[in-house]
């Protein structure tokens, strides 16, 4: 069991909050060790000793390795990693730089999040690309043969959430990818949840592009992410925005962009972030996210089991393989209030509303559901815990 062989002891030591709250909401925004808060802060007072330029200009060795880092975590090279304040931004700085023609199709899945889905609409109103959506398998997750009859009458794009904001369903992004090479379609993978939940190896996913978030599973502040670029991507892709940062000028009515994934970047960043990011992605890759992955999955597995046989209480996760998050409803109460009553006994889950989720739990029916969502850090003796609480609400 992969409980028995992770460093438990460490890792809570490492996180001094589980002290005070059961903390259930790991894919709103996970409790970050000690090494990030310590490193993030003493980079802010360093800031406020010798001035904000100056303090960049000392950290400049660090601030660049950690590409380096961010690289290992999804099998890339630093050269292709950008790193931009929050995964959409990624996403959208390289899907909104995709040159799309009239007509062109980009094909989706009922689990893509509610702010991509918004940004194709926009791109819809701009260029005319037609939407194509591809429904679920009998097991809720991509079905790959209807994907594989919309490749076959030719796309622009395949863009896939990896795992669903909605609840634990991890799609087969792998395959998708390989499908997707096969036809010579662009395919941006969203690895916002899945960046500390699960391994990721960007040739074996073979993605063209991967945007993710610093602050969920990888325990990064907030207000960080990063995008990774293949190099076919970078041939194809011209950044929506650039700054002189991204790009330098050749004469006065020329420029040039930066040779590799800078030029998605801008001048101005959180720096203490990237830091504390960089940080984040040292400790996982310490840790090793197989171990942290296993332990993930029979978390949530657990969380699961337990919720499914609790009267009044329906677990709406879909999908073959699910991982660490968990979403379900109370009989006779809203989200909110399971939420809210659950927020008294100093457990924190989140609610996960149709908006976010808009061809998938809008499709069901579902307006909004509560979503627990777990990490290595936690304990069966948390999960019992929280299946106390819920249960005395239904």
């Amino acid at each position: 069991r992969a409980m028995d062989d992770f460093s438990i002891d460490r890792v809570r030591a490492d996180t001094p909050a589980v002290r005070d709250v059961l903390h259930f909401n790991n894919a709103g925004s996970a409790l970050p060790p000690t090494i990030v808060v310590d490193t993030v802060v003493d980079y802010l007072r360093r800031e406020a000793e010798i001035g904000g330029y100056e303090a960049a200009a000392e950290a400049a060795e660090t601030l660049a390795a950690t590409y380096s880092s961010l690289a290992a975590l999804v099998g890339g090279r630093a050269d292709q990693i950008a790193v931009i304040e929050n995964a959409t931004r990624a996403w959208d700085m390289a899907v909104y730089g995709f040159p799309f023609k009239q007509g062109d199709r980009v094909i989706t899945a009922r689990s893509e999040y509610g702010s991509n889905l918004l940004a194709f609409l926009q791109l819809k109103k701009r260029f005319g690309i037609e939407i194509v959506l591809v429904e679920d398998d009998a097991d809720g997750q991509i079905d790959l043969d209807a994907l594989e009859v919309e490749l076959e009458r030719g796309a622009a794009m395949m863009s896939l959430s990896h795992i669903a904001t909605s609840g634990g369903l991890i799609n087969p992004a792998a395959e998708v990818g390989r499908r997707c090479r096969e036809h010579d379609v662009f395919f941006a993978l969203d690895a916002c949840q899945s960046l500390g939940q699960v391994p990721l190896d960007v040739a074996e996913l073979n993605c063209d592009v991967l945007s993710t978030t610093g602050r969920k599973y990888l325990r990064g502040p907030r207000g960080t992410g990063f995008l990774w670029v293949g190099d076919k991507a970078m041939e194809i892709l011209e950044p929506p925005l650039i700054d002189q940062y991204a790009a330098v000028f050749i004469s006065d009515d020329e420029y040039e962009l930066l040779p590799d994934a800078k030029r998605f970047e801008n001048w101005e960043r959180y720096f203490a972030g990237q830091l504390g990011l960089g940080a984040a992605a040292d400790y996982l890759l310490d840790l090793g996210v197989e171990a942290t992955t296993a332990r993930l999955w029979e978390l949530g597995a657990e969380v699961r089991a337990r919720l499914d046989v609790m009267p009044g209480v329906t677990v709406h996760d879909k999908g073959l393989n699910r991982g660490g998050i968990v979403t379900f409803t109370v009989e006779n109460m809203t989200a909110t209030e399971v939420k809210a009553s659950l927020s008294a006994d100093r457990i924190n889950t989140s609610v996960s509303v149709a908006s976010t989720s808009r061809y998938d739990l809008g499709n069901r029916g579902l307006d909004e559901v509560v979503r627990a969502s777990v990490h290595y850090y936690n304990t069966l003796e948390e999960v019992s815990r929280f299946e106390t609480a819920v249960g005395h609400l239904s």
